[in-house]
């Protein structure tokens, strides 16, 4: 079963490593309408969930998903308040917000691999 949720893990990073490529890269084809937005939900809601990996699994989920339309929409409206409005400013932002959420994930849990259940004490 773990083996299973890895291979979905990798295959779902890889299409949307592929979606950022396709849009910024500006590539014509018929996947940058499926990829393009994958990625762009997919990880600012992940980079959030990983801030939450030891809570409640669907409040993590619930929250996750509920910043990544956040983080869309107001990126949208600021690109659109400021009249800067194009797609590879907007994948490369959420790339540059998502890549930071992420560091701090890092810098403020340590990435030490121990992960303990929420109310579990450590050794």
């Amino acid at each position: 079963m773990r083996r299973n949720r890895r291979a979905l893990t990798w295959a779902l990073a890889l299409a949307c490593l592929m979606g950022a490529v396709i849009a910024l890269a500006d590539i014509d084809t018929p996947l940058r309408l499926v990829l393009t937005p994958l990625f762009l939900l997919v990880v600012p809601g992940a980079a959030v969930v990983g801030l939450l990996r030891d809570r409640d699994p669907l409040a993590a989920l619930s929250v996750g998903a509920a910043a990544s339309l956040v983080i869309n929409v107001l990126l949208a409206e600021a690109m659109l308040l400021f009249d800067a409005w194009t797609p590879r400013a907007g994948v490369a932002t959420i790339a540059v917000l998502s890549g930071f959420l992420y560091f701090l994930r890092t810098l403020h849990r340590g990435d030490t691999g121990l992960r303990t259940e929420q109310g579990a004490k450590a050794r």
